[in-house]
């Protein structure tokens, strides 16, 4: 049992989009990464980038099988058994583990149930259900002492669950996807664009603002990270608007520190104190 002393949960989204996603927490003394879809060497370069190299890296949650959240992770398995001399257990549903194409399947799977909490050294996982056009999908909510973090991306829909979960969040990083006009307008065909806006798709901005607005009322958020922004049919300017506009309805604006993230680089760190243990 860690003694009780001030310490920092922090948490960095290495890379967000279509082309790959991972986000990083951890608070020094353990630490998870939340999907693989960047390389390898583009995960470990980033948190060298922005000064948290050593990090540790105690176990790999994964939210789908969706190549831009899972392809990384033999390699990233095979690198961190060289780093470590273990196998770092990746975390997936058995619906998301029947969905792994073969070249990518890491060599130690644990198989997790939504809704079942979990421990990755003394941080405590919380997986929960998300809508999304996979086998079994899920976002997860880290806890290190009172101070809960979070991501909850790849969702067609709110749900009441994770308005739930979200409202718990003090870093949350959630999906502002598509501006519905830019996606009806654009170059996608009907079909890939009917996938988008559906039910088990992808948040547009408008949906993500009402999961945040139902959220902030009695919310301990302290962070927003805008996600898995769509390069084709949004912007960082109208995810940022949409969020804005909610934070000004309730006042939060100067409460709630708001950053966008990136396919091509990290973002820069979040820091929460953590002192309960």
């Amino acid at each position: 049992m860690l003694s009780l002393f001030a310490r920092d949960l922090k948490v960095v989204t290495l890379g967000s989009g279509s082309k790959g996603n991972c986000t990083y927490i951890g608070d020094g003394h353990a630490g998870v990464l939340i999907d693989c879809g960047l390389s390898t060497k583009q995960t470990l370069q980033r948190l060298d980038d922005v000064g948290m190299g050593d990090a540790p890296i105690d176990g790999v949650l994964i939210t789908h099988e969706h190549s831009d959240h899972v392809g990384a992770a033999r390699i990233l398995c095979n690198r961190l058994k060289k780093r470590t001399g273990r196998s770092i257990p990746f975390y997936m549903t058995a619906g998301t583990r029947r969905g792994l194409f073969s070249k990518v399947v890491p060599d130690a799977i644990e198989v997790i149930q939504p809704g079942e909490r979990f421990h990755v050294g003394h941080l405590v996982v919380d997986p929960f259900s998300v809508p999304h056009d996979t086998q079994d999908p899920v976002g997860y909510r880290v806890r290190s002492g009172g101070v809960w973090a979070g991501v909850v991306t790849d969702l067609g829909r709110p749900t009441h669950l994770v308005e739930r979960k979200l409202r718990s969040l003090s870093v949350a990083v959630l999906e502002f996807n598509h501006d519905l006009h830019k996606l009806l307008g654009g170059r996608y065909p009907w079909p890939v664009k009917q996938r988008v806006r559906g039910s088990h798709g992808h948040l547009s901005n408008e949906q993500a603002a009402e999961l945040l607005n139902n959220a902030l009322p009695q919310s301990r958020m302290q962070h927003l990270v805008l996600a898995h922004i769509s390069g084709e049919n949004n912007t960082p300017e109208l995810a940022l608007a949409a969020a804005n506009d909610v934070l000004n309805r309730h006042d939060a604006q100067d409460e709630i520190t708001v950053q966008v993230g990136q396919q091509r680089g990290p973002i820069r760190p979040i820091s929460v104190r953590v002192t309960d243990w």
